[in-house]
């Protein structure tokens, strides 16, 4: 039996290959870290001046603000506050045109006198300060409340010269010369300080109204809200002003001021 062989072909393909790259271009950003003394953008000083201005004008700070309501109890019961509107219209005027705008004057040119070491000009915004007062009440409230401010900000925050500061104003030392002059001895910015007092002094002038009308929480918040740009102008207007711009024009706040001494049951002291 034959056998047949049959050759078999074998062909061999060689297939190059190309390989493409592609470049994507990538834009690479890189975040600078902030330095290892202040990781979370502030610098220890300033982080305490924030701490400081947070618990000196706290609600909770010591300086018995809730007991006093600036004449708002007698304008309630007298009808010219009845709702949060008139509250925030209330509260809007005496800002800007009443005993608000005079008090910012008055921190602003009680912390560069103190910041300066200007003895003499401490002394005159000091004294100028206790006189532009339109009733005994407000005298009683504003004085008290500097009193205490001081007392404790000496007790619990000395520092270096805030005692010779204190020992330079021969008399009674008001609120808002208080915390220009503490400030000032502790080097916290003057702005700050300003936009700060404005709000504590606004939030107790709401809660004293949200007790008395009453208002709820939440209306209180909405007050607080629609007179921010109303404190914020405020402040601005105060850091500019010299102590010839002093004056008021709340003549209503002032004889609720007045009235008050002798309103016949009352929660508030002023």
């Amino acid at each position: 039996m034959a056998t047949t062989i049959t050759p078999v072909l074998t062909i061999t393909t060689s297939i190059a290959i190309t390989t493409i790259t592609t470049v994507i271009p990538m834009l690479m950003t890189t975040n600078k870290s902030p330095p290892l003394d202040h990781p979370g953008g502030m610098t220890e000083a300033e982080g305490a001046a924030l701490y400081r201005l947070m618990t000196w004008l706290s609600p909770a700070f010591p300086v018995g603000a809730f007991s006093y309501s600036s004449g708002i109890e007698w304008a309630v019961e007298a009808g010219d506050i009845t709702d949060a509107a008139c509250l925030s219209n209330w509260l809007a005027s005496m800002l800007v045109d009443g005993a608000g705008f005079c008090d910012g004057v008055f921190v602003a040119h009680a912390y560069r006198a103190a910041a300066s070491h200007d003895e003499a000009l401490l002394c005159e915004v000091a004294e100028l300060a206790a006189a532009f007062l339109p009733s005994r009440e407000r005298q009683l409230e504003t004085s008290s409340q500097g009193r205490a401010f001081i007392e404790i900000a000496r007790s619990a925050w000395n520092c270096d010269g805030l005692d010779q500061l204190v020992a330079q104003c021969d008399g009674a030392i008001v609120y808002p010369v208080a915390v220009g002059l503490v400030s000032a001895a502790h080097d916290i910015p003057l702005a700050s300080t300003m936009h700060a007092f404005f709000h504590a002094v606004t939030s107790n002038w709401i809660s004293a109204g949200a007790r008395l009308i009453p208002l709820g929480q939440t209306d209180s918040q909405r007050v607080l809200a629609q007179l921010e740009p109303v404190v914020v102008a405020t402040a601005s207007r105060a850091l500019q002003a010299s102590l010839d711009d002093l004056g008021s024009a709340t003549f209503r706040a002032d004889l609720a001021s007045l009235r008050h001494e002798t309103q016949y049951t009352r929660l508030f002291r002023s």
